[in-house]
């Protein structure tokens, strides 16, 4: 037998057992639709989209607070009242170190702190910035779960985040959303266009809470929501930027307090291809004034960084520690002139 006649062999009978096949397919409908439900187990399932492993991660890291405020009634033999305030916070550092909301322990004569696996500790309130909203607590315990954090973490607009906190006293509840817009994280944050807006919602309990990425990874402490009654706008919350967030801690850590430059000037508004910025006004007695600062003055360097805005120029004097020279180029009537600035500390207004 040659080699063609061996092949019209072994394809002939192959060819009747297909040509059998398709036509018990087409006369059997059920063989037909047993044949289909198999080619298609047979294909691998897409798993569905899932944020849980970035929940699992930061969750235990995400605590319950409950502040509590005695009174006491002048009426002798009365009892104390007792009111208490919810919130949540977000482990830091495994020796202890909290971040919270300073609304929510502020006044508070009691702090409890309750983890994810049962433990309750009472907290110490380290200390507090009211321009950011944020305290640092204390529990006197180690070895507790930090959140994941990323020095070098940069948060867009779009990006997808989940707010993990303790609303209402439901227990721990994840939101989902997405950032609007992103704030910025110098220590001169006085509102909230500088903080991160976003849609997953934040409710009474929640402040103080982690919003995290969909690595699990800490992105801001969630802060605030927008409420806008005689337009009914709603849906909108905020957090503050891990960047300051941690900032503010290292220094309330350090110093009990955030302690922030002061300069003491108003500003006009530069067209947009010119660089620094037009002082319109100087305080009596601050710094600039104490420098010789005029109206008029064009700022365009400090400390022989270039200045591309006055948001920028607000962060360097605030992260400026009080005491300490800065030196201010500046364009006076034509002339470039070189200013020393001895910059103060920030008070509250």
């Amino acid at each position: 037998m040659n080699i063609i006649n061996l092949i019209k062999y072994i394809v002939r009978p192959a060819s009747y057992g297909v040509m059998i096949a398709v036509t018990l397919l087409l006369l059997v409908p059920e063989l037909r639709n047993n044949t289909l439900q198999v080619l298609q187990n047979n294909q691998p399932q897409q798993q569905p989209l899932s944020y849980a492993k970035a929940v699992s991660t930061a969750s235990p890291a995400v605590v319950n607070i409950y502040s509590e405020d005695i009174s006491t009634s002048p009426v002798y033999g009365a009892k104390a009242r007792r009111s208490t305030r919810l919130g949540s916070g977000v482990i830091m550092d495994s020796n202890g170190y909290i971040l919270t909301n300073f609304h929510v322990v502020q006044n508070a004569d009691l702090i409890n702190v309750d983890l994810q696996n049962g433990q309750r500790f009472s907290a110490e309130l380290i200390g507090y910035d009211t321009y950011t909203d944020l305290a640092v607590l204390k529990v006197d315990t180690a070895n507790l779960p930090v959140i994941p954090q990323r020095a070098d973490l940069q948060s867009l607009a779009g990006d997808v985040v989940l707010a993990i906190g303790n609303p209402l006293n439901l227990g721990q509840t994840v939101t989902q959303g997405v950032i609007s817009a992103t704030g910025r994280s110098g220590l001169s944050v006085i509102n909230y266009l500088e903080l991160l807006q976003m849609d997953a919602a934040i409710n009474d309990g929640n402040s103080g809470g982690a919003l995290i990425n969909t690595n699990g990874e800490l992105v801001g402490i969630n802060s605030r929501k927008f409420i806008d009654t005689e337009r009914n706008i709603q849906g909108i919350f905020f957090a503050v930027p891990y960047s300051l967030a941690h900032k503010v801690m290292r220094k309330i850590i350090a110093n009990g307090r955030v302690i922030r430059g002061y300069l003491g000037v108003s500003i006009n508004s530069l067209p947009n291809n010119f660089k620094g910025f037009t002082i319109a006004g100087v305080e009596k007695n601050s710094p600039a004034f104490r420098a010789g600062l005029q109206p008029g003055d064009i700022v365009y360097q400090i400390n022989n960084v270039a200045i591309s805005s006055f948001i920028q120029a607000q962060d360097i004097v605030a992260e400026t520690q009080p005491g300490s020279v800065l030196p201010f180029k500046l364009i006076r009537k034509k002339q470039l002139i070189e200013v020393s600035v001895t910059i103060s500390e920030k008070t509250k207004n």
